[in-house]
């Protein structure tokens, strides 16, 4: 038996924010934004919309492309770093309740911005194994209510969005497929990128602890040097499990966190930027939403055929990263 995605929806918010509108807010420009990071846009969710909102709706469109019911459904996994609630309910069972996906269980997966790997690896475990037959996978990222709008260092690279997919059972025949994916960790750098009180470590108290302390924050530099890292050992450990080479895929689906990152670890191998599907210009880090929005788009470009290989490729805080081949 093999696991399928067999089908994909994304969702946005309206809300569209320009370098531009970026530079009236803190001191930075248009200019200076697309050529550290490839940013253009960023969507931005309305005050009263929370990850399980966009996520939501993402998931309607992926089963209404599946042209499956909600009863069809035997999980919900869901890969965020910005839940509805801190630590409970799960942001899942918030989207399993609003789409009534009444015979499901329903848990979130939590490794920022490689979530959507993660879950899809999770999912493709539960199919393969047979305890499920159709899983839910959906990322969903509001990174607006928790970045610091007065740090220009990371409010700039930060969008809102969601896509989700039905991963399905198929038999051994089956041109298309998830493979087997590398899941890894460096626990040691958890600090670099983090919201460092508000759980139970540093915990929240009114008339002491500063606003910004809540807030998502960066070392850059570490950061960086890491991604970049990660994405070469990440395609590189795909490419040799499956005796393949990089000129075999048809495109690499990574992360969208910073275009410069994807650049370098391509110039760095001597890969081919182009088989890089890269739209960060438009949605900006949407962290374990970045992947399945990209899929989504590619899809509905027509870009995607039947037993086309893809790479996809996740890195983020934790510090985790991870990736899968997929046959499409």
């Amino acid at each position: 038996m093999k696991a399928v995605i067999e089908s994909i929806g994304i969702y946005v918010p309206d809300r569209r924010m320009s370098n531009d509108e970026m530079a009236q807010i803190v001191d930075t420009s248009d200019e200076w934004i697309y050529s550290h990071t490839g940013i253009h846009n960023r969507h931005i969710a309305a005050p009263d919309e929370a990850a399980s909102d966009l996520g939501a709706a993402a998931a309607r469109k992926a089963l209404d492309a599946a042209g499956i019911g909600p009863e069809e459904i035997d999980l919900v996994l869901l890969a965020t770093s910005t839940p509805d609630y801190v630590g409970l309910p799960s942001t899942a069972c918030v989207v399993q309740d609003s789409l009534g996906i009444s015979n499901a269980g329903a848990m979130d997966v939590m490794a920022a911005c490689s979530g959507f790997v993660y879950a899809l690896e999770t999912a493709r475990n539960f199919v393969e194994a047979g305890t499920a037959g159709k899983v839910l996978v959906v990322g969903a990222e509001v990174y607006s209510k928790i970045i610091n709008w007065q740090d220009r260092t990371t409010c700039v690279l930060f969008g809102d969005g969601a896509g989700a997919v039905v991963v399905s059972a198929a038999d051994d025949s089956s041109e298309s497929w998830v493979g087997k994916a590398l899941l890894a960790s460096e626990g040691k750098e958890a600090e670099s990128l983090y919201r460092s009180h508000g759980g139970t470590r540093n915990r929240y108290v009114e008339g002491e602890t500063p606003e910004e302390e809540l807030y998502l924050k960066m070392n850059g530099r570490r950061v960086y040097n890491f991604a970049v890292r990660a994405v070469i050992d990440t395609i590189q450990h795909l490419l040799d499990e499956a005796g393949m080479r990089f000129e075999d895929l048809d495109y690499v689906v990574p992360h969208q966190a910073n275009a410069r990152i994807l650049e370098a670890a391509a110039k760095r191998k001597g890969w081919d930027i182009d088989k890089f599907y890269i739209n960060i210009a438009e949605y900006a880090n949407t962290s374990a939403a970045s992947i399945p929005i990209a899929l989504g788009e590619m899809q509905a470009k027509g870009m995607l055929k039947r037993g086309m290989k893809l790479a996809t490729v996740g890195f983020g805080s934790g510090l985790t990263y991870g990736g899968s081949l997929i046959s499409w």
